[in-house]
């Protein structure tokens, strides 16, 4: 629990939220690439929620293919390298949606950089639209700038769209003191300010995002979504993960 000592899990399910997934959860044990019978996994868990009415809109990073502060510290450009990673960023919402839609799931990929021949231009309002439509909206190609992460995005998106609520989807329960692969001592936050979150320098989220929901009272929800049905039960407000409030 947090500083302020006040237990804040959602007595109700949410009905609107902003689904964030690392490229990295798409390519399994591999470490790169994409893994399609993990991402049917991750396309299972989202019908599940979106039969049940829920409103969704989902960001996904694009480390599986090309990581571009890596690339910067290799020689290259930030911006270009960033702008490459923008574009890993497509070809994961495209193959999301691709498993989606053989699931049943009607979905829209918006790109914030033009590219109409594959997605829609993101536009607001026409997001809004395609999620009061109950179709799952994909958003790609980060902010469509340079030295914002998807993590940023996932927070402006959340805000732009009215979501309840920040989803992240992690290989780890939530968020702890430590990597708890590396120390076994490390301990689980179960609830975490958004302070306490910017200083102790937790891996969260990044700190415009930490602090872009901060301003707008948005909650984030830190969860292990390799436990079969732990996203649905994010969704039904139980104290699963870390929220960071």
């Amino acid at each position: 629990m947090g500083a302020s000592g006040i237990a804040l899990r959602r007595k109700e399910p949410y009905t609107r939220v902003l689904l964030k997934l690392s490229g990295e959860a798409l390519a399994g044990d591999a470490g790169y690439g994409i893994d399609t019978e993990v991402l049917k996994v991750i396309a299972g868990e989202i019908k599940e929620i979106h039969d049940q009415g829920v409103e969704i809109g989902i960001v996904i990073g694009g480390g599986n293919i090309f990581r571009g502060v890596k690339g910067a510290t290799e020689g290259m450009d930030r911006a270009s390298a960033d702008y490459m990673g923008m574009l890993a960023t497509v070809l994961n919402c495209l193959a999301l949606q691709d498993v989606l839609e053989h699931q049943g799931v009607h979905t829209r990929v918006l790109s914030a950089i033009t590219m109409q021949e594959l997605a829609e231009p993101y536009i607001r309002r026409k997001a809004v639209r395609h999620m009061e439509k109950k179709r799952v909206v994909i958003f790609g190609a980060g902010t469509g700038n340079p030295y914002f992460t998807t993590d940023t995005t996932a927070a402006l998106r959340a805000m732009e769209m009215a979501c309840q609520v920040v989803i992240k989807a992690t290989k780890v329960d939530g968020v702890y003191t430590d990597d708890p692969h590396k120390n076994p001592k490390a301990t689980l936050f179960k609830e975490l300010t958004y302070i306490e979150a910017l200083k102790l320098g937790l891996k969260v989220m990044d700190s415009t995002a930490i602090s872009l929901c901060m301003d707008n009272k948005l909650p984030i929800v830190v969860f292990n979504m390799s436990q079969h049905g732990a996203l649905k039960r994010v969704i039904r407000g139980e104290a699963l993960g870390t929220l960071v409030h």
